[in-house]
């Protein structure tokens, strides 16, 4: 007889977490970059570029980290401010919200008699019902614990890892023009390898996903750099 092998899925669970590394790097790559670009061109001593540099860094990493917390706070807030409202139609108009449940089916091909035995279920267990009208007519998950706190912290640090590798040329030599260069080309090289790990990992093609952060994130910096040798 033929072994049979259990079927396992592999789903891709750290969205939140790619999305937030990629907020940052995406950020920290191009912002010190074109600040650094833009002021080479002012006819400074490279170790003004350099503070500059770790500067806005710095400014950065917190700003972005403390948008990125507050985002995670508002979020978790209107998670349980909707779920006290569906606590509370459940237990004063549960007509209504048998409807919405029969309409919710209805876009999957349910009938309405075919409903009955799970609306059964659900009105014996209210905790289920409010969970189910959170996620299948809200479109609401629960936020994790300290997920305002984690997406902080993971994007201040993906903010202070980009920001510092179009910088190091410029820590680690002497002459402008040539730190210009290299971090230039060290810049794009990164957004292009970034991109095909964030492709690779998200299973969205990590060639394509590469291209495109390249793209987008080489326009960035070029329009950043205009602005900053504009005002410079």
């Amino acid at each position: 007889m033929p072994h049979s092998h259990p079927h396992t899925e592999h789903h891709f669970e750290a969205s939140d977490t790619v999305r937030d590394i990629v907020i940052g790097m995406a950020d920290g790559l191009t912002v010190p970059f074109a600040l650094a670009a833009g002021i080479s061109g002012a006819a400074v001593g490279i170790d003004i570029v350099v503070t500059a540099g770790v500067a806005e860094i710095a400014a950065g990493s917190i700003a972005m980290g403390l948008g990125g917390y507050l985002a995670g706070r508002t979020q978790r807030q209107h998670y349980y401010a909707e779920r006290e409202r569906e606590e509370q139609e459940i237990l004063k108009v549960p007509h209504r919200e048998r409807k919405e449940v029969i309409d919710i089916m209805a876009q999957y091909g349910v009938t309405k008699q075919e409903c009955e035995p799970m609306l059964a279920g659900l009105e014996r267990n209210p905790i289920a019902w409010r969970d189910f009208m959170m996620r299948f007519e809200l479109g609401l998950e629960e936020p994790q614990a300290g997920a305002a706190r984690k997406s902080a912290i993971t994007i201040a640090l993906s903010y202070l890892v980009g920001g510092l590798i179009p910088l190091a040329p410029y820590m680690l030599m002497h002459s402008i023009p040539q730190a210009l260069a290299v971090s230039t080309v060290v810049t794009l090289l990164a957004l292009f390898i970034f991109g095909f790990l964030k492709g690779s990992v998200t299973g969205t093609g990590a060639f394509k996903s590469a291209l495109q952060t390249l793209m987008v994130g080489g326009l960035a910096a070029a329009a950043a750099f205009s602005i900053a040798r504009l005002i410079s």
